[in-house]
């Protein structure tokens, strides 16, 4: 079964979050949500929505746990993206994945905040909410609701969640399981109509 992490810090955007949370686990992805908040499993979204982590960075999970993890995923949102910048952990664990080449996402500002000032989009195509472009450090931005540049996915925004998150689920299982829950969730009923 695929592994998949999703930082959260207070501010995050709540569908950014939530809807690949929910898509993943649907097709069979074990997802375990992180809080960045110190000694808190408590985030709050930039909403207003509490929701309760999975665990807390630094307290009950490592860099050492991280190595395991098929996915890194980073919901954008103000000040959430920022947050998930400011954080080591984060930024170590971003690295940590980008260098082993395995599967680094982020959507709506977190592709600029995080990944761009971290350098990791050097060279590739990405795309992030529009506005923080300039701070994709060195990346071809595409504009697009969602941009595949070897193992790292960006995302626009918030409209972006679903696909964004269909996306994910296909890299991590398969076509089919992906296409099976977009079906199940109706999402395929929406693009048709």
């Amino acid at each position: 079964m695929a592994k998949a992490f999703v930082f959260l810090a207070d501010g995050f955007e709540d569908v950014e979050a939530l809807i690949p949370i929910d898509v993943l686990r649907r097709g069979g992805v074990e997802v375990t949500t992180v809080s960045v908040v110190d000694e808190s499993s408590i985030v709050t979204s930039a909403h207003g929505v509490q929701v309760v982590a999975d665990c807390i960075y630094g307290d009950d999970i490592s860099d050492d746990d991280l190595q395991g993890a098929d996915l890194v995923l980073l919901p954008g949102g103000m000040p959430g993206a920022k947050n998930l910048y400011d954080h080591d952990g984060v930024g170590q664990a971003v690295l940590q994945q980008h260098k082993a080449g395995r599967w680094l996402a982020a959507i709506c500002a977190a592709p600029a905040v995080v990944l761009g000032q971290l350098g990791v989009l050097r060279g590739r195509k990405a795309t992030c909410y529009p506005g923080f472009e300039q701070l994709l450090n060195g990346a071809t931005y595409t504009g697009d609701l969602c941009t595949q540049d070897g193992h790292i996915i960006t995302a626009e925004g918030p409209a972006a969640a679903f696909p964004f998150a269909y996306k994910l689920l296909a890299l991590l299982t398969n076509e089919q399981t992906a296409q099976q829950v977009a079906e199940g969730m109706r999402f395929v009923h929406l693009m048709q109509g």
